[in-house]
């Protein structure tokens, strides 16, 4: 047997035996991170009493935020709804208002089959179109009027409110036309 490969499959052990040692270590190494107490509601300030922390080992791939940060979260707004029991990430929270210059928010009261996917998610790019009066007979295409989700409820089971951030222009015309039933939403871009 020669010697420098005696020597060389003994060098290949250890760095098998280093690299299987880091593995383990890195596995095992826990970390104090930030977890949601209780339901946030999108747009809502954190508050520090939101917030739980909590240990964590591994978690390669995650990037929950570190509960030395709680500080920089709290007086943050949750940009989606934060659900008890799950990691906070900072692609959670905004410093944003809820609503952006110049915009209003309307809610349209809508059956589940008017709905354009099984749920609509905050930050959703959506598209009101205007649809035929039923006395009219009118077929021309309808106005058009962009929006985004901010939030939707189920009260029932009947019925599906959506809330939508709207340019403030836009208000007057959607409020009537959902008044009168004449509405449709679309979904155009999921966030």
């Amino acid at each position: 047997m020669r010697p420098g490969l005696l020597g060389l499959a003994v060098l290949l052990i250890a760095l098998g035996g280093l690299g299987s040692a880091f593995a383990v270590t890195s596995v095992r190494a826990t970390g104090s991170y930030l977890a949601v107490a209780r339901a946030v509601e999108v747009g809502r300030e954190i508050r520090a009493d939101d917030l739980v922390t909590v240990q964590m080992a591994g978690g390669q791939g995650l990037s929950p935020v570190a509960a030395s940060q709680l500080d920089e979260v709290v007086g943050k707004r949750a940009a989606v709804a934060l659900t008890p029991g799950t990691l906070l990430t900072m692609a959670q929270l905004t410093d944003d208002p809820l609503l952006g210059p110049g915009q209003q928010q309307i809610s349209l009261a809508l059956t589940p089959g008017e709905v354009p996917a099984r749920t609509l998610s905050p930050g959703d790019k959506v598209l009101l179109v205007t649809t035929p009066d039923r006395n009219s007979d009118s077929r021309g295409p309808g106005t058009r009027f962009e929006a985004t989700v901010i939030e939707t409820a189920t009260p029932e089971a009947t019925s599906v409110v959506v809330y939508l951030a709207l340019p403030s222009r836009d208000v007057p015309a959607v409020v009537v036309l959902a008044a009168q039933k004449r509405i449709a939403l679309v979904l155009t871009k999921a966030a």
